[in-house]
């Protein structure tokens, strides 16, 4: 038996549109965006709240409606967008295509889709004899490691009154995902010293150092793999290891004298993050570091954290599980390997949160990005049926 498809407001759609034409790439200005959405919800009543970044070019926002009291749910996606750059579009994707059941444009589906949801139900809900509030929550540079929500997370903890729960949209075709891995990313600089390559001993060879890390964090992967932690219900079933990046030297008969790698970790929610980063520095501040500077002091290795991303372990007994799950008829909740802003609020808000949103995370990034419209319906169905346990 199939269900019918359940298609979205105009008011949806017309979100869509303004929201995929503002570019917002991810470590560019999102203002423009903020600033038309700001003025859309000052005008309905809501309390806006603007926390911007140390350039003042980038910024999140945070608008309340309802009752001045503890408790209520926050509803967040974030606003940036990863780039399109080299990618093949049938149609311009800041522009939105529908076609054959489908809304095509750039974050369409990761994630102003959702997004479009909310601001189409704004009104809704300023309309609604709430008991608790409802807060929405843009976020700014969540595709480059969830760099914005810290900033807002913070805001929120030194407001008078806290959320009770918090709803991450991120693209899940509407299933209550409750856990998440976290990441770790960084960027290690390893400086040695120039030299002439016939004579190795007179210099310090810093890409031969890089690459012995790189062997390092291989054989922490493959331990990971062997001996666990492991949970099934996550693919891979362990915390990874990954190198991406790596750049060192000039010419061949050079020593070189710097190399960079650039590495992560996506650890399990209940692998020990602190120990697996205290394992790294370890292997570099006591094994390669004292090899390096064996003849010359002014060598080593310096770590520049691009990303520190908690990952996500929310339980099936806490409220905000419990109601998403009635609200989308859901036996069951899933575990993904993607990161989400929802391990921020979950650990530096103490705020339980689950993600739940529509849209499927294999149309993301890609070009033709799409977001069905049946799912977009199916979102704007949920809204309402939170609205209908929010109300006095």
């Amino acid at each position: 038996m199939t269900t019918a498809a359940l298609a979205p407001s105009q008011d949806t759609i017309d979100w869509c549109r303004k929201l995929i034409a503002h570019p917002s790439v991810s470590m560019t200005p999102n203002m423009a965006l903020i600033e038309e959405v700001k003025a859309f919800l000052d005008g309905l009543g809501y309390e806006t709240l603007v926390v911007r970044d140390d350039s003042n070019t980038k910024a999140n926002l945070y608008a309340t409606i309802g009752p001045a009291v503890n408790g209520g749910v926050i509803l967040s996606g974030h606003s940036d967008v990863v780039p399109t750059e080299g990618q093949n579009w049938a149609s311009d994707p800041y522009d939105i295509d529908i076609r054959d059941g489908k809304l095509y444009g750039r974050g369409s589906c990761d994630m102003k889709g959702f997004l479009a949801c909310l601001l189409a139900k704004a009104e809704t809900f300023k309309n609604a004899d709430l008991r608790v509030p409802i807060h929405l929550a843009f976020t700014y540079d969540e595709e480059v490691g969830c760099l914005g929500v810290p900033s807002l997370v913070e805001a929120i903890n030194n407001l008078p009154h806290k959320p009770a729960m918090c709803i991450v949209g991120e693209p899940t075709e509407m299933k209550v995902i409750t856990q998440h891995k976290g990441k770790y990313s960084a960027r290690a600089h390893f400086t040695g010293r120039s030299g002439h390559s016939s004579l190795p001993g007179e210099g310090v060879n810093a890409v031969e150092f890089a690459s012995e890390f790189v062997v390092f964090l291989r054989k922490l992967g493959r331990q990971c793999r062997d001996e666990g932690p492991h949970d099934d219900e996550f693919t891979p079933n362990h915390t990874t290891f990954h190198t991406g990046v790596i750049k060192g030297g000039t010419q061949l008969n050079i020593i070189p004298q710097n190399c960079f790698v650039d590495f992560e970790f996506r650890n399990l929610p209940n692998d020990d993050r602190d120990a697996l980063k205290a394992r790294i520095f370890d292997y570099l501040d006591n094994t390669l570091t004292p090899e390096m500077r064996e003849t010359y002091d002014d060598v080593g290795v310096e770590i520049e954290v691009i990303s520190d991303m908690p990952g996500l372990a929310t339980g099936d007994d806490e409220e905000v599980t419990k109601l998403v799950m009635a609200l989308t008829g859901a036996n069951t909740t899933g575990k993904v390997s993607f990161g989400t802003e929802a391990g921020v609020f979950s650990a530096m808000g103490d705020i339980p949160t689950v993600v739940c949103g529509p849209g499927n995370i294999e149309q993301a990034h890609k070009p033709d990005e799409f977001i069905e419209l049946d799912q977009l319906g199916r979102c704007e169905v949920f809204l309402d049926k939170l609205l209908a346990v929010l109300v006095k």
